[in-house]
């Protein structure tokens, strides 16, 4: 197979994975970690939601095509860690735009957002912004960040092209704090980046409710080549932290 043959069916495979991970990943779910207050939609509200659902067009919800699953920590709190779902809409092939939830039925709740670069883009940014944004080199080699319901092969081809982008994470609604409603300041987040930072307990439980093996992920990734991952990402690991202070100082739920 020729280069170009390659990079055409690589290109395929990451098609193939992006169009079909949403409807992939519908056989199991993950509940929400609160209930927001309020009351039942009444009848008149139910019947407004149908109308909208038949009458209203969503482009930009309808481009939110890909599904993958992951951890975040509030970046300079490793200890407080929880399990992401993004739903991303892939706008080129150097920019990714996600909307993360704290779980996978109807009422989950919308944790935050997520932009993901190219590396060359990356390269581009001034070394104050780069601070903002983790590295996802970790996340793809350890088989913690995955792309539930769909061939393996085509998780493959997209985790070889992840493996080399950069992203950066609001949450604005803390569900894992136990949150009832979006208070409290945005968060910004960050990715694992060595063994033994993230909970093995929490990756476990995903582990088991989406009946997959990240260790056995991590070894059969071990063929995609971990880049060296480019300087000013993951500025907190050289001490260089950046948060909004939270007034609210809410007990982490673990």
């Amino acid at each position: 197979m020729t280069d170009i043959e390659t990079g055409k069916a690589a290109k395929s495979l990451f098609l193939v994975a992006s169009f079909t991970l949403l409807s992939a990943c519908a056989g199991t779910t993950s509940s929400s970690y609160v209930e927001a207050p309020g009351k039942p939609k009444t009848p008149t509200t139910q019947t407004l939601d149908a109308g909208a659902a038949l009458l209203q067009s969503r482009p930009p919800v309808e481009a939110l095509n890909a599904y993958l699953d992951g951890f975040h920590f509030y970046n300079g709190r490793l200890e407080m860690q929880m399990e992401a779902h993004h739903y991303c809409a892939i706008l080129n092939e150097e920019v990714i735009q996600c909307v993360i939830y704290d779980g996978t039925r109807k009422d989950a709740k919308l944790m935050g957002v997520e932009y993901i670069v190219s590396e060359h883009l990356f390269n581009t940014l001034p070394p104050a912004e780069k601070a903002l944004w983790h590295s996802h080199v970790h996340e793809v080699k350890s088989g913690q960040l995955i792309a539930p319901g769909i061939p393996e092969v085509a998780e493959h081809a997209l985790m070889k092209k992840l493996v080399h982008t950069y992203g950066k994470t609001w949450h604005t609604w803390h569900t894992d704090l136990n949150k009832p409603l979006p208070l409290g300041v945005p968060q910004l987040m960050m990715g694992f980046t060595a063994e033994g930072q993230a909970d093995p307990h929490m990756i476990t439980q995903r582990d088991q409710r989406l009946e997959i093996d990240s260790a056995k992920k991590k070894k059969a990734r071990a063929d995609i080549v971990a880049p060296a991952i480019a300087p000013g990402a993951d500025a907190w690991q050289q001490g260089n932290i950046i948060q909004i202070v939270d007034p609210t100082q809410t007990t982490h739920r673990h």
